[in-house]
């Protein structure tokens, strides 16, 4: 564990170093994935907070996703500031958030799931329906860009850092979060909610307030994401988009704070680069992405973890047959009694 931590803070500052680099060396195109992958991280970080560390089932972060997207492009199309449209948009998925995390109270598992699977349809109907509102299919184009005082955010790679910039904050926001009483509180809701009841752990605050932080996460990626296209529809708000958030948590690893960085570049950036496949590309990513659910359940960050406990199932292995063979012949000294090593003595925390 302390490997890891150590890995991280030595990486980390070269890792922003690069994505602080990158748009100087990458077309218009690149520049414009990169800022995808960006909102779809803010929008994957709010999905893990409910669903790798409540533990929670949610199929409905699409919904929040386009809540967020069409307040603020409301906004800016009546003349009102995207700075004040994008915090609105926030709090109104806190509080639909906290709504639908009431049937958790009653459900759970696959019949959360379904429960959040209905809230989502629901939202893109009325999506789709309420012309007056949405455009409905028409959508909404021409939305405006932002501006920092006299910045404009037209240009793709401005826009970039603005993206980065709200990623950062309110990835290292919820860093704290975890690292805090409530984020213990949260996996300990996810681990056995009988159990943390009986600590003290108030499960319904909990559990609302899981899904409030994640459907706000997610409204203000999708509010960031309105401006990046500048073209908005409820196709891109349908179930197929929830689940594919679903996904790419599960890809990067839910649970883990970096999950959605890593899931997120599977569902955003693999596909471009499978392109070269052109009408099979879909098919291999499709079945890329099942066979890693195969052997890597846990997701990518699972990795370093399945590799130590390899290791330490071996060390234990070898120990359980050096003792048995002292056993075997007690007047041969030369063979030391073992002791099989546990994760503490490896630093490995279970």
């Amino acid at each position: 564990m302390r490997k890891t931590r150590t890995l991280l803070w030595v990486t980390a500052p070269i890792v922003l170093a690069a994505l602080l680099i990158a748009p100087f060396y990458l077309k218009t195109y690149g520049v414009h994935l990169l800022s995808t992958w960006l909102i779809f991280i803010l929008a994957t970080m709010g999905l893990n907070l409910t669903v790798g560390y409540a533990g929670q089932k949610s199929l409905g972060q699409a919904a929040f996703f386009g809540i967020g997207a069409y307040t603020v492009a409301i906004f800016l199309k009546l003349g009102i500031s995207f700075w004040l449209g994008l915090p609105v948009g926030a709090l109104i998925c806190f509080f639909v958030g906290v709504l639908l995390g009431f049937p958790a109270l009653r459900v759970q598992t696959i019949y959360l799931a379904f429960a959040t699977l209905g809230f989502n349809t629901a939202i893109w109907l009325v999506m789709r329906n309420e012309e007056w509102l949405t455009g409905g299919t028409f959508g909404m184009n021409n939305i405006p860009r932002p501006m920092i005082g006299d910045i404009s955010l037209d240009n793709n790679r401005n826009f970039y850092f603005l993206a980065l910039s709200i990623t950062l904050v309110l990835g290292i926001l919820l860093w704290g979060l975890i690292k805090s009483p409530w984020g213990k509180s949260f996996t300990a809701l996810r681990d056995n909610p009988i159990r943390a009841e009986s600590l003290g752990v108030h499960i319904r605050n909990y559990t609302l307030m899981s899904f409030a932080i994640g459907a706000a996460y997610a409204g203000i990626a999708g509010g960031l994401y309105a401006c990046l296209v500048q073209f908005i529809d409820p196709s891109l708000f349908t179930v197929g988009a929830s689940i594919m958030m679903y996904l790419m948590v599960v890809v990067g690893g839910p649970g883990y704070f970096l999950g959605p960085v890593l899931g997120s570049a599977v569902g955003v950036i693999l596909p471009e680069w499978l392109r070269f496949a052109q009408a099979w590309y879909l098919f291999i990513f499709g079945t890329s992405v099942i066979f890693l659910m195969i052997w890597l359940p846990d997701g990518l960050l699972s990795i370093p973890e399945r590799l130590r406990s390899k290791k330490l199932a071996k060390e234990a292995s070898d120990a359980r047959a050096l003792n048995a063979q002292r056993a075997q012949h007690p007047s041969n000294d030369s063979v030391p009694i073992i002791c099989a090593p546990t994760s503490q003595d490896s630093g490995v925390s279970l």
